[in-house]
């Protein structure tokens, strides 16, 4: 179904570009590195190794997205063969089908939805060292665990559910008497060697970063925050718990006896799920940090496969066909109907600032190569509008504010000016304006331009867009003599928020 919903983005995003944390993922993954002050590198990895592979296109990074969730579903199959076979394996996958998670949820690539085939992968691996104790699956899953972690540092909960399975397993006590346990946390803690190097040589500058976004707040709006967090993982798996429920029927009065007679494989995966939903809430209320739901989505298919798995019959075939014919109706009308309302919708009315990225970047580069020969080297600016110009202009320039600083509206320093800089806003940004003209005073040699941009689809017109711009030639280019040294030193100093 992955290229049914490959199809459906292809459409529906035809009045919109990439969103900006994808671009901004491809931006972070330009040059291989083990951290940033962001998050995490395994996003950065991947967005690198398939830019090597496909082009830099929507369609490819779009590609990229549905292959990640398809890869997601396999993984998936593999925890569900262990337990069930033919249509009973079917069922998880086509359930799952019916979350948001992996068409809607799984469009955006980015560090959430890199955990997307991680988290089913890890957990596979794991489930396997339980039970065979053998040191092959042991390595993987502290591999896997590892890469979770360069995920996003949200898989801490996920390792803390395996630790919190294996504990309450009736079967723990074989298991610890093995090497596999061991084995998993020597070689996870191995693998992410170089990660932990790199953070203790930037002042753990990754773990700074969630800190300051997403804690700080008080118990109140903590659990709010917990209480919003189940809310919206029952929402997710409403309509598969529904369709479950009526094709069960009656048979629901056998499940404390199912549950009661359950393998010890499925009784594991049934206290990571346990860990996963209960762990992450308690968090956020004993630290006083966001925790939005979205962030669990990557470990909703444990339900899933739970229930259907640990179900002592199975869906009659009738049930089984009805359900496929759903999950198929579902695709075909998102790619006929909803697509292309979506489409039209977006570019009319209810355009947003996707809509006009690439327009922008294009008019943009036209006229920076009208100023100078040169490649445009730098950008900065709104970021949306930044990572864009870094994707979609053919000269690719390197977005210039440094990511531990990118929610601070400072001054270029005097040598990334040199080098040739860009400053791009939508013109009703005050905020983003208002620091255009603090970068203008730096000196004398900057054009500053205005335009429009209006988006077309099938012939039919948007509504425009204005873009405001500041740019700055290489110095020596134009024969200019650029910035005078002293009057770049004083803003500087002075600048409210740190260099780009």
């Amino acid at each position: 179904m992955q290229p049914a919903w490959w199809l459906f983005l292809l459409i529906a995003c035809q009045s919109g570009d990439l969103r900006a944390d994808a671009l901004e993922t491809w931006s972070l993954g330009r040059d291989f590195a083990w951290g940033n002050p962001k998050h995490p590198p395994l996003m950065d990895w991947v967005a690198w190794l398939w830019t090597r592979v496909f082009p830099l296109t929507d369609w490819s990074f779009q590609l990229l997205s549905m292959t990640n969730a398809a890869a997601a579903l396999f993984a998936v199959d593999l925890i569900a063969r262990r337990f069930v076979r033919g249509d009973s394996r079917a069922v998880v996958l086509m359930l799952l089908m019916l979350t948001p998670v992996y068409q809607f949820y799984a469009q955006r690539f980015n560090a959430n939805t890199v955990l997307l085939a991680i988290w089913p992968l890890a957990t596979y691996c794991h489930l396997r060292s339980f039970e065979t104790r053998q040191i092959g699956w042991s390595i993987a899953t502290g591999v896997l665990a590892a890469l979770a972690m360069l995920g996003k540092y949200y898989s801490v909960f996920l390792i803390a559910s395996f630790a919190l399975a294996t504990f309450a397993h009736p079967q723990r006590a074989a298991y610890f008497k093995s090497w596999a346990p061991w084995v998993s946390t020597l070689v996870g803690l191995v693998a992410l060697g170089p990660h932990l190097h790199w953070q203790a040589m930037h002042d753990g500058a990754t773990l700074t970063y969630p800190l300051k976004q997403q804690g700080g707040f008080g118990i109140d709006h903590s659990v709010g925050e917990a209480t919003m967090f189940l809310l919206g993982i029952g929402a997710a798996l409403a309509i598969p718990t529904i369709i479950w429920t009526l094709a069960a029927g009656r048979r629901l009065k056998w499940f404390f006896a199912d549950f009661r007679a359950m393998p010890p494989g499925l009784l594991l995966l049934f206290w990571v799920f346990v860990g996963t939903v209960v762990l992450p809430p308690i968090t956020a209320m004993a630290l006083g940090t966001n925790m939005p739901s979205l962030w669990a989505a990557q470990g909703l298919f444990l339900p899933v496969v739970l229930i259907v798995c640990g179900a002592s019959f199975t869906l009659e075939r009738f049930f089984v066909v009805n359900l496929a014919t759903c999950v198929i109706g579902i695709a075909l009308i998102a790619i006929t109907v909803a697509a292309p309302i979506h489409a039209i919708y977006r570019n009319g009315s209810a355009a947003n600032e996707r809509t006009y990225y690439r327009l922008a970047v294009t008019e943009l580069t036209k006229r920076w190569h009208e100023a100078t020969k040169q490649p445009m080297a730098q950008v900065s600016g709104d970021d949306g509008l930044a990572f864009a110009a870094a994707f979609y202009s053919p000269d690719h320039p390197r977005y210039s504010r440094p990511f531990q600083y990118q929610y601070a509206w400072g001054m270029p320093r005097p040598q990334t000016l040199a080098r040739g800089w860009v400053g791009v806003c939508f013109a009703d940004d005050a905020t983003c304006v208002a620091w255009l003209d603090r970068v203008a005073a730096l000196g004398p040699d900057h054009i500053r331009i205005r335009f429009d941009v209006r988006p077309t689809l099938w012939g039919r017109p948007g509504k425009p867009a204005a873009i405001a711009a500041l740019m700055v030639p290489p110095y020596g280019d134009s024969g200019g003599p650029g910035p005078q040294a002293d009057l770049a030193e004083e803003f500087s100093s002075s600048r409210r928020g740190p260099a780009q």
